[in-house]
């Protein structure tokens, strides 16, 4: 009896093991073929990484790069490389430039700032709000001492280093300051890096006045060099294998200004009132940071609102 019931399973023993035969096979030719489409044939001749060619002739704000010295020429190499294979980064912040920088460059203009200066708010926060962990905020990473000194509003429900054109009035003040005091736009940008204290101590320390004979920091030796390598790469996309078509772009946004001279007691109400909603109108105005503006005696609030 017990050898008629063994003979019986043997079907059913060498049909599992079939299966289970079957199943290991498919499982090794599904990720046989799931790792060829995900490997990266580095022998096949058509994967090529290529290291752009290095512009010899650059200047900032009009003011030559002596890309004849070595450790110039290499810390602009080192920025162009990192910037040209960011693809992601260096994407958005060319889609963003499209709506952002007809918004900087009047203000730049109205203050005799140089142009190039658009590409510094590039570095600093990729054209977006950005809060650092120093607590710099905004598209020009201002500090609240140096908003406060230049102008700008902070409190709990208002914060103007939100605001772009007002953040872009008070960068100007400070580079234009700076430029007063060393001559020389290159060293304008190295101090709003590293600070007016700080290229003061070193222009004192190294006897020398020029940005490019100065031992810096680290970061401030590569700031000048990050807004020299974005400026480049930014004005000439294609050279660098970016082809975005125009309607990809972000488009600048439309809209219309309110008044406010009396305050806000509830910031969706008046978004409602006006035909639209809380969320457009903190997307358009960030510098609100509650959900109400009180009055504030002698100065008028300019409201945008989307102009449909």
């Amino acid at each position: 009896m017990r050898r008629e019931n063994f003979y019986y399973y043997i079907p059913v023993i060498l049909l599992s093991v079939a299966v289970i035969i079957l199943a290991l096979v498919l499982i090794y030719i599904f990720r046989a073929e799931y790792n060829r489409k995900i490997t990266v044939d580095f022998k096949n001749p058509e994967y090529k990484v290529f290291i752009p060619e290095i512009p010899l002739q650059l200047d900032f704000c009009g003011e030559p790069v002596p890309m004849n010295i070595e450790d110039v020429y290499e810390r602009v190499e080192r920025e162009i490389l990192i910037n040209a294979y960011w693809n992601s980064s260096t994407l958005l912040n060319i889609k963003r430039a499209n709506r952002w920088f007809p918004v900087i460059e009047p203000i730049l203009k109205k203050h005799g700032v140089p142009d190039d200066f658009k590409y510094m708010a590039v570095i600093e926060s990729n054209l977006t709000n950005a809060v650092s962990p120093a607590g710099a905020v905004g598209f020009w990473q201002l500090t609240q001492p140096a908003a406060v000194k230049y102008g700008l509003e902070i409190s709990k429900v208002v914060d103007e280093r939100y605001d772009v054109e007002k953040a872009t009035e008070a960068a100007c003040k400070y580079l234009k300051d700076s430029f007063a005091k060393y001559k020389s736009w290159t060293l304008a940008a190295a101090s709003y890096n590293y600070g007016t204290n700080g290229i003061d101590r070193q222009i004192e320390r190294q006897k020398k006045d020029s940005y490019y004979e100065l031992y810096l920091n680290e970061e401030t030796f590569r700031f000048v060099a990050r807004i020299l390598a974005l400026k480049e790469i930014m004005t000439h996309p294609e050279k660098y294998g970016y082809f975005i078509e125009r309607e990809k772009l972000y488009k600048p946004y439309k809209y219309k200004t309110v008044d406010v001279r009396n305050g806000i007691k509830d910031l969706a109400d008046f978004a409602q009132r006006h035909g639209t909603t809380y969320k457009e109108l903190k997307l358009l105005n960030p510098w609100l940071r509650d959900n109400y503006l009180p009055a504030s005696k002698g100065k008028i609030y300019l409201l945008k609102i989307p102009d449909n």
